[in-house]
Order: structure tokens, then C-alpha cells, then sequence
């Protein structure tokens, strides 16, 4: 299939410029002037009201296979990613087996091969079984697109030294999940006036921070690129900018529920919990100058999707995690480009083309097409995932995914866009002449 977009907005190096494009057949073709052909046959869709993006990124995801399979599968995950506008995603090793040998990876990487809908790129663990006890086959895991620990901080200082200087040799990065376990106190929201009001048990930012802190210095020490997975504390953003002043390799992300949610946000309902915790207003608000001055490089999901019965325990006995993938864009569009807080270029940076280049993820000819114009409510029951908890329900967002292009080829479209469309007016000259 061809499909020609006529009179919609393109990401360009130099900021969103109208244009037409044709997709598909393998290729993705641009048209900002009144040249070039469109192949006898290809459809025309009305792009006014859309934007044509580097199509998303996801370097932080959970897609439960192998081991529990009842939450998400690599094929629901990944086919939810695609209908969102990602072309890659990057799955962590919390899994049973943990990935954290060449055999065990190659489970994961099996069932990748059979039903991944797009480009799914494993982690490989740190230590065998992710129990911080004896270090995992790095060497070996050459199908590993990273490593990490996901879920569980290294505790062990010597041995997360060591783990750097291994990562280094692949030439891979090493992403932690910083937590000190000797600091969560049995805790399971933020440490803060909501937990205190409620009588909830509260995990301090220090569990947080603390362990970025050392990790940076092991970073500066042995030259490990290194990478801090959700960020959600404001000495956290410091710590970081002030590392990238001192030339440390060091990148990080944060989640959009960070960016948009904090602990006045929290409800008694499972769908507000998640690891780290929703934190304080003034956290926030470091997170989004973390954006605004280059300090937090990217945004990810944290898909962490569970069962209903997981999450529907209230907010003390709820698993931890929320699914992300189908809420992402759509929720950071309306708040932070509509709300003026970004640009929608900082946005795309920050979802696409960021995590692109630090993760090696190949965006040519990876487009999705995205309805900034049509306002819905986000509804869980609607979703791909079969994850369903999301602080985002009902909400009233614009940004919806209804085309996602990989490679050049249409991997997913909403078929109500294809229908032929009257021309009412152009901003282009005239429009390519159809081949015979």
C-alpha cells in the first residue's frame, strides 16, 4: 500500500514545515514544492490537522515474556507500541528466566523473532537473576542491546564497578534502576505530605539519588557509558547535570508521569502506584527544566503493565507499575506543547530522536502520523495492552497515532483516514502529477 498525505505538517531539521509526502512500497518521499510524481493508485488522505514525526522510541519497557505472560506478551506489547507511533522499543530483563545468560536471552529473543510486531531490542541483566549476587554472562550476551538490572538497584558498590568495566568492553550501555534498598523502609508511595495525611509508608527521594550519586562516580572512574532510567527526583536532576558539566558519559530519562502527575495527584487506586513513586510538586517542576535545559535527554514509558487483580489491590497492596505506551504522546502533547511548557520539536526530540542515538535504534524511513486536531478521552478498556491501570483514564487528550510507517512500509493505519478526499484548497502550488 501507497498512501499520499497531502497539506500536513513535517518534521524537518529546521522545524515543521507543510508539505506533502507519500508512504510505503518502502520508501517515504516529501513534497514542499510543486514536484515529483505519486504512483497511479496510491491513496490520498487529508493530512490538515496532522503531523508527520521521526516515528517514537521507547528504550524503557516491560513486556513480560518470558515468565508472565497472563500481564502482556511481546506481541500485545509491541503491537500496542506500533498503533502508538513507535518503530523500536527496548524490553527490560525482569523476565523468568531472567535474560541474563546467552541461553536464556535466546528465549527472549525467539518469541521476539515470532511475534514482535515492530523492532524489539532485549536488555540483558547485570547479575544472574537480577539478585545482585554474581555477575550475568555480559560477554556472552552478545543479542543484548544493553544491560540493566531493572527493578532492583546494584547494592553492592565493587560489584557495579566491575559490571561497568565489562559493559564498557561490549561497548554497550549500562542503564540502572537506582534504588538503595537499606533506605525504602517498607515504603510504597513518595515520602511526602500525601503519605503523611494518609497514613501510608513513604520511600525518601534519598533511596533515589543516593545511588545515582555513586553511580556517577564509578561512571567518571571507569568510562562506562552510562544511563539512569526514570528519574523522578529533583537532587537526582542535579546530580546529573552536574556530572555532564565534568564530562561523565551519562544520559538519563524520566516517564511522562512524572512530568505531569506528582503526590497531590494521588488517589487511594493502584493505577497511581508505581516504582519510583509519584513525588513532590517541586520535584516536578526540576524534571521539566531538566528538559528545558538538556539535563533529562529523553522520556520513556515505563510500560509496566499487570493484571487486574494486581492493581486493583488499592494503593498500599497494588503491584507497582502502570502501562504507558498508548498514553504517552497524546497526554505529553496536550500538556507540555499545547500547555506551552515545550516545543512539539523538543518533544519529538525528546520521545524519538534522542533515544535513537543513544540506543543505536535506526530511524529511516520510521514515520508516524499523529491527529493533533481530534480531541477523545483516553480509555483503558480500548487498549492493545493488556495492561489497563493508567493515572491518565479519562482524560481528554489530542495526539492520537493513526499511522505508523517502519522502514518505509505502512505497519498501521486507522482505516477511517483512508478515504478519498476533496481537494479544498492547498497551501502547495499544485500538487505532483499522477503517474501513468
Amino acid at each position: 500500500m501507497r498512501v499520499y498525505i497531502r497539506n500536513t505538517d513535517i518534521y524537518t531539521e529546521n522545524g515543521f514545515r507543510r508539505g506533502n509526502a507519500l508512504v510505503g512500497g518502502g520508501e517515504v518521499r516529501f513534497f514542499f514544492e510543486n514536484t515529483g510524481s505519486v504512483p497511479a493508485g496510491a491513496k490520498r488522505i487529508d493530512g490538515r490537522g496532522k503531523l508527520l514525526i521521526p516515528a517514537l522510541v521507547d528504550v524503557h519497557t516491560h513486556l513480560r515474556e518470558p515468565g508472565f505472560a497472563y500481564k502482556e506478551t511481546i506481541k500485545t506489547g509491541s503491537l500496542a507500541a506500533l498503533r502508538s507511533g513507535y518503530c523500536a522499543i527496548y524490553a527490560m530483563p525482569n523476565l523468568d528466566p531472567v535474560p541474563d545468560s546467552a541461553g536464556h536471552l535466546k528465549l527472549e529473543t525467539d518469541i521476539i523473532a515470532r511475534d514482535a510486531a515492530i523492532p524489539v531490542y532485549p536488555y540483558g541483566a547485570i547479575t544472574v537473576g537480577e539478585k545482585g549476587e554474581t555477575l550475568a554472562d555480559i560477554e556472552g550476551m552478545t543479542g543484548a542491546a544493553a544491560f540493566s538490572d531493572d527493578g532492583r538497584g546494584v547494592q553492592s558498590e565493587e560489584m557495579m564497578r566491575e559490571a561497568m568495566k565489562r559493559v564498557r568492553k561490549t561497548g554497550k550501555i549500562l542503564a540502572a534502576h537506582c534504588e538503595v534498598n537499606d533506605l525504602l523502609r517498607g515504603g510504597y508511595i513518595h515520602d511526602g505530605a500525601y503519605a503523611r495525611a494518609h497514613g501510608h509508608r513513604g520511600i525518601c527521594s534519598e533511596s533515589e539519588w543516593r545511588q545515582i550519586e555513586r553511580d556517577l562516580a564509578l561512571a567518571a572512574e571507569t568510562g562506562c557509558p552510562y544511563h539512569v532510567c526514570h528519574i523522578s527526583t529533583k537532587e537526582s536532576v542535579a546530580l546529573i547535570r552536574e556530572a555532564k558539566a565534568r564530562g561523565v558519559d551519562v544520559t538519563c530519562e524520566t516517564a511522562p508521569h512524572y512530568l505531569l502527575l506528582d503526590e497531590n495527584d494521588l488517589r487511594e487506586d493502584g493505577r497511581f502506584k508505581m516504582n519510583p513513586p509519584l513525588r513532590a510538586r517541586e520535584d516536578r517542576e526540576a524534571l521539566l527544566e531538566g528538559l528545558a535545559d538538556g539535563t533529562v535527554d529523553m522520556i520513556a514509558t515505563d510500560h509496566a503493565p499487570h493484571s487486574a487483580e494486581e492493581k486493583g489491590r488499592g494503593l498500599e497492596k497494588s503491584a507497582m507499575g502502570i502501562v504507558g505506551l498508548e498514553t504517552a504522546f497524546p497526554a505529553l502533547y496536550t500538556e507540555l506543547v499545547l500547555g506551552g511548557v515545550i516545543s512539539l520539536e523538543k518533544l519529538v526530540e525528546l520521545m524519538s530522536l534522542a533515544p535513537a542515538k543513544r540506543f543505536g535504534a535506526d530511524l529511516a524511513d520510521c514515520w508516524a502520523l499523529m491527529d493533533v486536531e481530534s480531541e477523545y478521552k483516553i480509555a483503558p478498556e480500548e487498549f492493545v495492552s493488556m495492561g489497563r491501570a493508567t493515572p491518565f483514564a479519562g482524560k481528554t487528550v489530542r495526539g492520537k497515532c493513526v499511522m505508523t510507517a517502519i522502514r518505509g512500509e505502512i505497519r498501521f493505519f486507522a482505516e477511517p483516514i483512508f478515504t478519498d478526499v476533496e481537494d479544498r484548497g492547498s497551501d502547495l502550488a499544485s500538487e505532483p502529477r499522477p503517474e501513468a
